[in-house]
């Protein structure tokens, strides 16, 4: 009989989550990972509390895993839902045998075997002895540039819990992309909750763009993007520096959450209408530019006449992709004591905006059609045995989602391999395409 320990994660929320999990597998290698929660030994949820749908996903998912555990195994609480409610949570979920936050997860070794629950007083920051077990892929990796965040946008309780912006050293960044090329990693998403703000705790006024030139001094990056640019610290000469490097993809990930002057106003962004409007046309003027953005459906103070503003903007845009969420009203936020609007109303705006989203990713869609790309076969696709599941360059992992290849030309597949492919329709919602020969980027 095996004396092999098993180990069930579960990484909810955003991809920052995602790095930090990764620490947390890195420090419990002597565990098999399983997906089978039934049979394994330690069970950890890392958490996400951003709004209510992700806080009402995080409980359900850990009371869901409690039923399901086999007797004396152990079940933890990690994250931002832990660390926001860490008194209410370990006074009302006695299912939970170990609590910790967002600044323990190089710990995770030590509190398991001292069945103990700790929340530090700062926030976890990875860097590159952080000895991450990457998941998911064997060609991507994300690199979580920093934490916190000095905005302080009236719905977002995000700063309450993750604290002021902390940057990581652009040496340690450096470290851990050429570890990883060594292991055979090639594309990189740079990411924290205001990339384009990364730097200035440091007194470096053009941090991104440093960061930038640094990463493609790199040997064997092939490919990268950055995550979450914050429109008032997003500059004219970022958006060029991004579609001029030869490395990183010309994609702008910018959440506006609105586009109207008073709601931006009342949603305390710091920055009006027109700038971002300047923006965005800088960056829409570059070639081969992907623009994906993030609103918010139902704001309080939000009249018919702003979400009109609002619609007419994104619809004559055309942005590449957009995600709406619906107003989560946040305990600590400046918009949580607000007259609020009713949920129907909240939930019919962002039902209005997710059509308007649908159009506009068909009409993005289109524009691809007779191109020639650069794509990763990612494996089999899960719409048919016979198709390949695979992933223009300029497309961000998870989200952009999938191009199908139903014809390869006869040419030897390897999953993470990069190939030239020929895109020939769309066929609903998904396009098809043609492997033409492998790429020699």
């Amino acid at each position: 009989m095996s004396n092999i320990k098993k180990l069930h994660l579960v990484s909810l929320g955003c991809t920052k989550n995602l790095v930090d999990s990764e620490v947390m597998l890195g420090r419990l290698r002597e565990y098999e990972i399983s997906d089978d929660p039934t049979a394994s030994d330690v069970i950890i949820v890392n958490t996400c509390g951003f709004i209510e749908a992700a806080k009402e996903e995080s409980i359900n998912t850990l009371l869901s895993l409690h039923h399901k555990r086999k007797e004396n195994s152990i079940l933890v609480m990690a994250g931002c839902l832990s660390e926001r409610y860490r008194e209410e949570m370990q006074a009302n979920m006695p299912e939970i045998d170990i609590f910790t936050g967002v600044g323990d997860y190089e710990k995770i070794d030590e509190l398991i075997a001292s069945k103990q629950s700790t929340f530090s007083p700062e926030v976890y920051l990875a860097t590159e002895n952080s000895g991450r077990v990457i998941t998911g892929s064997n060609y991507h990796a994300y690199i979580k540039i920093a934490e916190g965040c000095n905005q302080s946008c009236a719905f977002c309780a995000i700063p309450s819990f993750k604290g002021k912006l902390r940057s990581r050293s652009l040496s340690s960044i450096v470290k851990e992309v050429e570890m990883l090329v060594k292991e055979g990693y090639y594309d990189f998403s740079f990411i924290s909750q205001d990339s384009s703000s990364y730097g200035r705790d440091m007194k470096m006024s053009d941090g991104l763009i440093a960061l930038i030139k640094a990463v493609e001094t790199i040997e064997g990056v092939k490919s990268a993007r950055i995550l979450y640019l914050y429109p008032s610290t997003t500059t004219f000469e970022l958006i060029d520096a991004i579609a001029d490097s030869k490395v990183f993809q010309t994609y702008y990930d910018m959440p506006i959450q609105h586009i109207d002057n008073p709601m931006l106003k009342i949603m305390k962004r710091g920055f009006g209408e027109k700038k971002t409007i300047e923006l965005l046309a800088h960056m829409k003027s570059k070639a081969d530019a992907f623009i994906r953005t993030s609103l918010i459906a139902g704001h309080p103070g939000e009249q018919e006449w702003n979400f009109e503003k609002l619609c007419d903007f994104i619809q004559d845009f055309e942005f590449d992709r957009f995600n709406t969420f619906a107003y989560s009203n946040e305990e600590s936020t400046a918009a949580y004591t607000l007259e609020q609007l009713s949920r129907d109303i909240v939930e019919k705006r962002a039902e209005t905006l997710g059509q308007i989203a649908q159009k506009s990713t068909q009409k993005s869609l289109k524009k691809m059609i007779g191109k020639t790309i650069t794509v990763v076969i990612d494996g089999t696709s899960d719409e048919h045995e016979y198709l390949l599941s695979a992933r223009p360059l300029s497309w961000a992992v998870d989200i952009d989602g999938e191009i199908l290849i139903n014809d390869t030309s006869d040419l030897p597949v390897e999953y993470g391999t990069l190939y030239e492919a020929n895109v020939t329709e769309l066929v609903g919602s998904q396009l098809l395409a043609t492997l033409i020969k492998p790429s020699v980027r």
